[in-house]
């Protein structure tokens, strides 16, 4: 991992430009034409016979140049524990800089990973989806760079464990199963997770994928209840979200926790509208922190931003806008 700062000064310091793309892994191949880059997948929604809304395929990518391309092998739909198909999108995911995907395959529903322009598919272990679970009961999160993928379970959070798997080697690290996952850390060589004592407190723990080793405490209640977390390359460095209040006219807002010290830094308002709250948040590897802000509103097209903001100052750039038909069921943008 690499080492930045936990002082929000010198972490404002370092926002510049866009975000940067990492090479491409060994597994995914750039297409002849065009980026190799997504900025967003999406999947139709149709309507049954019997009234309700349901994903309807394929699948498709929007391309950082406009490009949209199908993924026709990822499944319109999960599974439930008897293999049913459900209503709901197959599982898929995008890594931060857009380049690697991860989905659930239609012919078997296993997890697999290729580049976002195309090229060879790599099957995952088939034990990320055990007997007796269908994919309803996992998500997918890739790593920033798209070297690793971690699948996460609902059906039972006290004895199933989370799983990161190293795509290029298939290595399956397992991390402790009554933790909540929260995601990557900026460079993907940390976990973040939640910790649930039993004490009516919450603990945020680092896991380091490396050596096996980890930094937790207990923060303040502030950041405990923050429904937008995102962990640095650092492996400590915490930017914590606080969603804006339009009735009182307040924007979102940011504070850096430090999880090796315990340090909580000064509460920063973000140069965004009161009803614009990030809904997603990632550093890059260089210590960049980047957020994700949508209009998501039914029968309308959904507006996403891209902001690169800055931890000392609150200010934002905005680094790319897109849109995502109204006739979408769901999306997903890069990173989530």
């Amino acid at each position: 991992m690499r080492h930045i700062s936990a002082s929000a000064a010198l972490l404002a310091a370092a926002i510049i430009g866009g975000t940067t793309l990492a090479p491409l892994p060994a597994h995914a191949s750039r297409a002849a034409t065009g980026s190799p880059a997504a900025r967003a997948a999406w999947i139709p929604t149709c309507d049954s016979k019997a009234g309700d809304n349901s994903a309807c395929g394929p699948w498709r990518l929007l391309m950082a140049d406009g490009r949209t391309l199908a993924v026709r092998d990822a499944a319109v739909n999960r599974t439930d524990a008897k293999g049913r198909s459900l209503p709901d999108e197959g599982r898929f995911a995008i890594s931060g800089d857009g380049r690697v995907i991860a989905y659930e395959r239609a012919r078997d529903h296993r997890v697999v990973v290729r580049g976002a322009a195309g090229g060879t598919v790599t099957e995952l272990p088939r034990s990320l989806v055990p007997k007796g679970i269908g994919t309803d009961d996992l998500t997918l999160t890739l790593s920033p760079a798209g070297d690793r993928l971690l699948v996460s379970y609902t059906d039972d959070p006290a004895r199933r464990p989370t799983k990161v798997v190293t795509i290029a080697t298939g290595k399956v690290t397992e991390l402790p199963a009554a933790e909540e996952p929260v995601g990557f850390s900026g460079d993907g060589d940390e976990v973040l997770a939640r910790r649930f004592p039993g004490d009516n407190t919450t603990a945020l723990v680092a896991h380091r994928l490396g050596d096996g080793g980890s930094t937790g405490r207990t923060p303040p209640q502030v950041v405990a209840n923050a429904t937008t977390l995102a962990l640095a390359a650092d492996g400590r460095t915490v930017a914590v979200l606080i969603g804006g209040d339009a009735d009182l006219k307040r924007p979102p807002r940011l504070r850096i926790y430090d999880l090796d010290s315990g340090e909580l830094h000064d509460t920063v308002k973000l140069a965004l509208k009161p009803s614009a709250s990030p809904y997603l948040a990632r550093w890059t590897a260089d210590g960049r922190l980047v957020l994700t802000t949508t209009t998501d509103d039914d029968e309308r097209p959904a507006v996403v931003r891209v902001l690169t903001a800055d931890p000392g100052t609150g200010e934002v750039r905005q680094n790319d806008t897109y849109t995502i038909g109204k006739d979408r069921f769901a999306f997903y943008a890069a990173g989530e």
